[in-house]
């Protein structure tokens, strides 16, 4: 409830894009985009406003994360999140609904909506992948990965394979949970991003 009601006083309080001059990234998801157990300018949203603007990039990211969100979480949100008017939208759901063992078929029916709604408000969006740990199964890993490329697919969107990838399993760049980035962990992770991010970016040196 506390990430909520931060997240509405940071969405009110921004007025729209053309009025500050920049654009409007949004970074949509759980703990893993809202730096769960590091500071705020140490999440990977932070640290693409810092390579947005050394690279000379005229825009804004508002970090939309909240812990603990799902797909259908999101997708009660995206109204909330284009009061904003993004120009680009990170979409980086589902590693709850796996956690929790939600079904595929309903994690892809989320994003599809989010992706469309978002779409049909004239932003674009940058899909990124989840993978679940090997203990889940293999068939239910495989059905659920294979769920986010389909969606990039039919919405013919940007797409990152895996939002940790080269994080997930590597102690050195996670808290001792195992599961969520270190200050470090979350550099990598903006720094992959950057290069499915920078296509989709109007403008810069």
């Amino acid at each position: 409830m506390r990430g909520l009601v931060l997240l509405s006083v940071v969405l009110l309080s921004l007025g729209p894009a053309e009025a500050r001059g920049e654009g409007v990234i949004v970074a949509l998801g759980d703990s893993l985009t809202a730096g769960l157990g590091v500071d705020a300018d140490e999440a990977f949203p932070a640290r693409l406003q810092v390579r947005l603007r050394r690279e000379g990039y005229a825009y804004r990211v508002v970090n939309a994360g909240v812990s603990g969100d799902t797909t259908a979480g999101g997708l009660r949100r995206v109204d909330w999140v284009l009061r904003t008017n993004p120009e680009i939208v990170i979409v980086a759901l589902g590693a709850n609904d796996g956690l929790r063992g939600q079904s595929p078929q309903a994690v892809r029916a989320n994003l599809e909506e989010i992706v469309a709604r978002l779409q049909a408000a004239g932003a674009r969006v940058l899909l990124a992948g989840m993978r679940l740990p090997p203990n889940y199964g293999a068939e239910f890993t495989k059905e659920f990965e294979a769920v986010f490329p389909a969606v990039a697919r039919r919405a013919k969107i940007a797409f990152m394979p895996f939002l940790l990838d080269g994080v997930a399993t590597d102690p050195r760049l996670n808290q001792p949970d195992g599961i969520h980035p270190t200050a470090a962990g979350h550099q990598v992770i903006a720094d992959h991003l950057w290069s499915y991010l920078r296509p989709l970016l109007s403008g810069g040196k």
